[in-house]
């Protein structure tokens, strides 16, 4: 998952461990896991919470390999810098594992830490194909970029059955991966993209863009590779003009239904949306909902960390806590061993860390709701 740049800034102060700790029967020494994202901002603070579910439910249940899970939550504030710190702190406190970062960016500052530290990291959320790069330690969960491009290709063309495409994407690694991988698999699958425009910052001067797209009049709709404060922009100066075509971006739309009417009919992609018909889902919205009910409801950050809480302690309950075995065992998750089946569907790691096989879906905005359309 990428987000907007942040500014720079001096480095915030890490926040004191949140330690979530239950007992069990057996008194064993607890095994600390780690958390680090930004628990102050509406994509992180979903994530502590399924975590704090989770362990609640471990140990409830006896724990991960008959040991209590001890939870050392840190918030990175979604800042590099504070990552690295966070990193550094959580692997001189003994961690077996640590669940983060949220986004691309503070994953691949934190993991040359967890790497030289032979610390597992695994991240619920970050998208950027270069963490399949950061090395041997370091896992995640999501769908990269790569795949969510070519997934919102393969929906416009064969389920929208739409023919013409105008692309508009932020000139960054985010955007420029979306718009390529878009652009190659709509054109392989015999879609036009008629034009093509990248833009800066999150008001973009994408007026001159639409003027050209509403005086062509052909392209069926517009393809956004880039966040929610742009895809605002860009449907508010499109009805300006009196165009009305469909927008469809990736997962850095993520909350873009709150944007009421102006964002009805639009469609975006994830790894995970809440309102999925699954018996695992459904049990985990229930009890997310119940521990937490004045919260929205769980976002993909959110479902993929109540998942890796639960491969984790799939995992100790196999190897124990010794770091070198556990990362053994959860690298072998989908190759030697049968994939991890979770909340966010079939858990299964290549030589990457990666997750190549995971589903990317696709929402369509409705009444201030993202419904599942495609990618089920």
């Amino acid at each position: 998952m990428h987000y907007p740049r942040r500014r720079s800034r001096t480095l915030p102060r890490v926040l004191p461990a949140l330690l979530i700790v239950t007992a069990c029967s057996t008194g064993s020494t607890p095994v600390r896991i780690g958390l680090a994202g930004p628990f102050s901002d509406s994509v992180g603070a979903p994530m502590l919470r399924a975590a704090e579910l989770a362990v609640q439910q471990i140990n409830a249940s006896g724990g991960a390999g008959g040991h209590p899970i001890e939870l050392l939550a840190r918030d990175d504030h979604g800042n590099p810098d504070s990552a690295i710190a966070v990193a550094t702190e959580l692997v001189r406190t003994g961690v077996v594992a640590v669940v983060g970062d949220v986004y691309s960016g503070t994953t691949l500052a934190a993991a040359p830490v967890y790497n030289s530290a032979r610390v597992i990291q695994i991240s619920p959320s970050s998208s950027s194909p270069l963490v399949s790069r950061a090395g041997p330690w370091t896992f995640r969960t999501c769908p990269s970029d790569l795949q969510h491009g070519a997934a919102l290709a393969r929906f416009a063309a064969e389920q929208l059955g739409l023919h013409r495409a105008t692309v508009l994407y932020l000139n960054d690694e985010y955007g420029r991966g979306l718009r390529q991988t878009f652009s190659l698999e709509f054109s392989r699958l015999g879609g036009v993209v008629e034009e093509v425009d990248p833009y800066l910052g999150s008001r973009p001067a994408v007026g001159p863009y639409l003027d050209r797209l509403a005086l062509r009049g052909t392209s069926d709709f517009i393809f956004l590779g880039g966040y929610r404060a742009e895809a605002e922009e860009t449907l508010r100066a499109a009805r300006a003009r009196g165009v009305r075509l469909p927008l469809v971006g990736g997962d850095g739309l993520e909350g873009l239904e709150r944007a009421g009417p102006l964002a009805e009919g639009s469609y975006v992609s994830s790894g995970y949306l809440a309102g999925i018909d699954t018996p695992k889902n459904r049990e985990f919205v229930r009890a997310y909902r119940l521990k937490h009910p004045e919260a929205p409801l769980p976002n993909q950050p959110a479902a993929a960390t109540y998942d890796i809480m639960y491969l984790l302690q799939s995992a100790i309950a196999k190897a124990g806590t010794d770091r070198a075995r556990l990362r053994d065992t959860i690298s072998a998750i989908g190759g030697s061993a049968p994939p991890f089946e979770g909340v966010t569907g079939a858990i299964a790691f290549d030589e990457n860390g990666d997750v190549p096989r995971q589903r990317v879906l696709v929402g369509r905005i409705e009444a201030g709701t993202v419904r599942a359309v495609g990618g089920l």
